[in-house]
């Protein structure tokens, strides 16, 4: 089971922040530092200093890290033009070494949007398609080669498709609960499904229509990887974490229901769990970015005993 860490910027972090909590996780043997990806804060925290842009800040950790893998869960697609963002994520892999990952999704958050003067149209999970269609089809096409799209929303005429990721392939992930679109884009164009704060019982559904779409698609299930993203709030002792679920203003039963809260062996439990229907990989969200000692026992508590 791979344990990479999850951050959200957008309810108040500096990039400086982030660079810490980035080296944190390659120094305490975690798989990747994720972020996401919004402009405005959520919730009744004021967000200060103010957002920070999800690949310029994977831009900066690419050349201050060493082995973790790097992506977003997930970039809104209503921000960046799919020409535009396969470029910006094909450099940052070049910037890395090789070690992004994107996730994609259709954006859903209007008031970020108007905020910041950014197009919320009605037809983006329409949009997304082709926008998946454009990113992988630019990566994809052989060096000397053009390609050309002619969709509803976007049209592509005799791109030169560069430049090239480092990797071969740039992992796409795409994730939600949607019973049949969701599935169905997951099943022809991911490398991995992704499903976000979900039960046991609804991830095991979801990860079977999944596997499902991909057979459909012509491709054989087990060629995605499947995973989950949870909050995590884990303490030494009871006081712990009461204290850091006041922190983040969660309740302790709500985070034990809902995510992974508890003790290291009640979350080692409740993560075998999540294995056992078939999640390969955690998201471990994270919301109070300067308890570094929280990052640290995780790694030497739950990560050590999974591996």
């Amino acid at each position: 089971m791979d344990l990479r860490i999850f951050t959200e910027p957008q309810q108040g972090a500096t990039y400086d922040t982030l660079l810490t909590v980035a080296k944190a996780t390659e120094d305490l043997g975690f798989d990747a530092f994720f972020r996401s990806d919004h402009y405005l804060r959520m919730g009744s925290t004021d967000g200060l200093p103010g957002p920070t842009d999800a690949w310029i800040t994977l831009a900066g950790l690419a050349r201050e890290t060493k082995r973790i893998r790097l992506g977003t869960l997930m970039t809104a697609g209503t921000f960046r033009l799919p020409g535009v963002l396969a470029i910006q994520v094909a450099q940052i892999d070049q910037m890395s070494g090789g070690r992004v990952e994107l996730g994609l999704g259709a954006g859903w958050f209007e008031e970020e949007h108007k905020a910041y003067g950014i197009p919320f149209p009605k037809e983006k999970f329409a949009r997304l398609e082709e926008q998946l269609a454009i990113v992988t089809g630019l990566w994809a096409t052989e060096v000397g080669k053009a390609f050309s799209y002619e969709g509803t929303y976007y049209q592509l005429a005799d791109s030169p498709a560069l430049p090239k990721p480092a990797q071969a392939k740039v992992p796409v992930l795409i994730g939600g609960h949607g019973a049949s679109r969701t599935p169905r884009l997951a099943g022809q164009y991911a490398d991995e499904f992704n499903m976000p704060f979900a039960s046991i019982e609804d991830s095991e559904r979801q990860f079977g229509r999944v596997r499902k779409a991909a057979e459909e698609a012509g491709r054989k299930g087990d060629d995605l990887v499947y995973s989950n993203a949870l909050v995590v709030c884990v303490g030494k002792d009871d006081a712990e974490v009461a204290r850091r679920a006041a922190v983040i203003g969660r309740e302790v039963d709500e985070l034990k229901a809902n995510g992974l809260a508890g003790s290291p062996a009640e979350v080692v439990d409740k993560i075998a769990r999540y294995q056992a229907i078939g999640s390969q990989r955690l998201y471990l969200q994270i919301l109070d970015l300067d308890d570094l000692d929280h990052l640290e026992l995780i790694s030497t508590q739950v990560q050590s005993q999974l591996s």
